[in-house]
């Protein structure tokens, strides 16, 4: 038998494993369940996928979207992996024929959604068969503190149980807290399982936080520099995906839409359209995405912040899946926070299966969630840093590919700003006191800037002290020290739908001049246009124009062979040949990505397009 670094090499095309791959497999093919919790990008897939090809019989992948089992399948084959998937895309021939072919013991790797679980005809199915491994990925979604959590997961435990031999069982994820890690253990009682965390970081991928007056025109910027690029634009609504999808239309984007209001006909069309580069940009809620194997997303943007940190870190990650430079960028605005109150209420509203008692502590959770959101989306500090910490893992202050490290700050002292700040609200809480009602940031702004607005004048605030006491300061400084109070713990910030700001105890050392305060603001108004990740990757060996060559032949082949153009190569195996410029056989194999397969199928196209002289 092959040891794993021939199937790796030979299957794969990939010389060396990358971090967490090699023990993963290690203790899989000596029978121990594994968890694995890898980044996007970071090779989960191959953690199952070469044990299966050395294991007896067949593993069993619970996958939670068709698209998913559709271009992990794609890839296998074309690594001549025997590979098939079960789910409701098939036609009742194509049924029958997997069902036939897997009793036969033609497949080693067999894809199965977890709504199939518990029907007759697939656990009579599972009664013929030698399941060696049985593979639960995305397996945040069995937990009900992870972001995606799905009823149908809860059902794979009963599966494995009901097995004649109960097989290894393996579980990867990207997103998962400490939490939803051991909640994924006790849910699919895993036995003294092998758990490999590598890390959350993804060096490949540059964040940024931009607040821009109006959206659609800073997205209409951002894109404009990335025309060659395919990428993903999430907003948190509907009528925000239309409004959107028609407006860059209307501007000469090839865009699409994808959102849970459109037919099932519709939707995976318009996700053909942008898996096989017929549509560059896909416009759409978090209704898309998950499993997603599209490679060679070169950036996602997101119009609307999400509602908790797991999530924008899980669709952020579909950027630069191949190891290329690629952006995140979240265009932010105070609106935000309250469309996701509205949103999470609504869905908890919805379920009726939830009792009040759980409801609420749902309701505490995910509000807490949007909190760690929004400071993420206000903070001054490294992007970076604060995901990696929020998922429990140390970071450096400066990582250098953030709009936080590479905006020019300085440190403003905000002591004498703050005690008027927390002076007004200690004003006007006990103005009102004998309604003891409270107020939002911006009624507390508009009091300090002396604003005649009619709520203003109507309270009578315009009699207190603090009335325009800071009239010279602009309104989004007094709101970003208001937030700054928020994350430091002087203040708090309600998570209600109709947010109020209130005092904690710590707020009298400011009062009392026992703390200072300052916080980091750009030093110009005005943000320089940062430079396209992947704009910077072309510099160096790469040629663009052979790129390109590579590229359209790329698009021929897949058209040809009617896959997606990065089920051929990704863009990181065609910028690997620009850098070596393989000159035979021998020297293709050396490109990563390349393997025996694909090598005969694709070699002497690439090779003699390498060959051909660049004008």
């Amino acid at each position: 038998m092959e040891d794993s670094r021939k199937i790796l090499e030979n299957y794969f095309g990939y010389d060396e494993f990358r971090e967490g791959q090699e023990a993963i497999i290690e203790n899989i093919l000596q029978g121990r369940d594994s968890i694995g919790i890898m980044p996007t990008g970071a090779g989960k897939s191959i953690c199952y996928q070469v044990p299966a090809m050395m294991l007896k019989g067949v593993t069993v992948v619970i996958s939670p979207l068709i698209s998913l089992m559709k271009d992990q399948v794609q890839s296998l084959i074309q690594a001549d992996i025997p590979s098939a998937f079960i789910n409701s895309s098939l036609s009742a021939e194509g049924y029958d024929d997997v069902f036939r072919r897997a009793k036969s013991g033609d497949f080693k790797i067999l894809y199965v959604a977890p709504e199939r679980l518990s029907a007759p005809d697939w656990q009579k199915l599972t009664e013929t068969l030698e399941i060696s491994m049985v593979t639960v990925d995305e397996a945040h979604c069995i937990s009900q503190w992870g972001q995606d959590f799905r009823p149908s997961y809860t059902d794979i435990p009963d599966f494995i149980n009901g097995l004649e031999e109960r097989p290894v069982v393996s579980a990867f994820t990207a997103t998962a807290t400490a939490r939803v890690r051991d909640d994924i253990e006790r849910q699919l009682a895993l036995e003294n399982p092998f758990t490999m965390l590598t890390g959350f970081d993804r060096p490949n991928l540059y964040y940024e936080v931009r607040k821009p007056k109006n959206k659609l025109s800073e997205l209409m910027k951002l894109l404009s520099s990335r025309k060659d690029r395919s990428g993903i634009i999430y907003c948190s609504t509907r009528k925000n995906v239309e409004e959107v999808c028609e407006a860059l239309i209307g501007s000469g984007y090839d865009a699409t839409r994808y959102h849970a209001g459109l037919s099932d006909r519709e939707r995976r069309a318009n996700q053909e359209d942008f898996q096989y580069d017929r549509k560059s940009v896909m416009v759409a809620t978090n209704a898309f995405g998950m499993g997603i194997d599209k490679s060679d997303v070169g950036f996602v943007i997101h119009y609307n912040m999400p509602k908790n940190p797991e999530s924008y870190y899980q669709e952020a990650g579909r950027a630069g899946r191949d190891g290329s430079p690629a952006d995140c960028i979240l265009l932010y605005s105070g609106q935000d926070v309250r469309t996701n109150q509205f949103l999470i209420e609504k869905s908890l509203e919805s379920n009726p299966d939830l009792s009040p008692a759980v409801r609420a502590s749902l309701m505490k959770k995910d509000m807490e969630l949007l909190a760690r959101m929004t400071f993420y989306a206000t903070t001054t500090d490294c992007l970076r840093g604060y995901i990696l910490k929020y998922f429990g893992e140390k970071a450096e202050i400066y990582c250098g590919n953030c709009g936080s490290c590479n905006t020019e700050f300085e440190e403003v002292d905000v002591t004498i700003e703050s005690q008027k700040i927390i002076s007004c609200i200690v004003r006007m809480a006990n103005w009102d006191q004998t309604y003891g009602r409270a107020y939002g940031k911006n009624m507390i702004a508009d009091v300090l800037r002396g604003s005649s607005a009619e709520k203003v004048l109507q309270a009578g605030f315009d009699r207190l002290s603090t009335y325009g006491i800071m009239e010279d300061v602009p309104k989004k400084r007094i709101i970003e020290i208001i937030d700054c109070l928020n994350r430091k713990g002087f203040i708090r910030i309600t998570e209600d739908k109709y947010p109020v700001v209130g005092l904690t105890p710590k707020y009298k050392e400011i009062i009392g001049g026992e703390t200072s305060l300052t916080i980091k603001l750009p030093k110009i108004e005005e943000r320089k246009e940062v430079i396209p990740a992947h704009k910077k990757a072309e510099e160096g060996p790469t040629s663009t124009e052979l790129f390109g060559r590579l590229k359209i032949l790329r698009r021929e082949l897949a058209d040809a062979a009617g896959v997606p153009a990065f089920v051929i190569f990704s863009d990181a195996t065609l910028r690997d040949m620009c850098r070596i410029l393989p000159r035979n056989e021998e020297e293709f194999l050396e490109v990563s990505g390349v393997g025996t397969a694909k090598l005969e199928r694709y070699g002497k196209a690439f090779i003699a397009a390498i060959a051909e002289p660049i004008a």
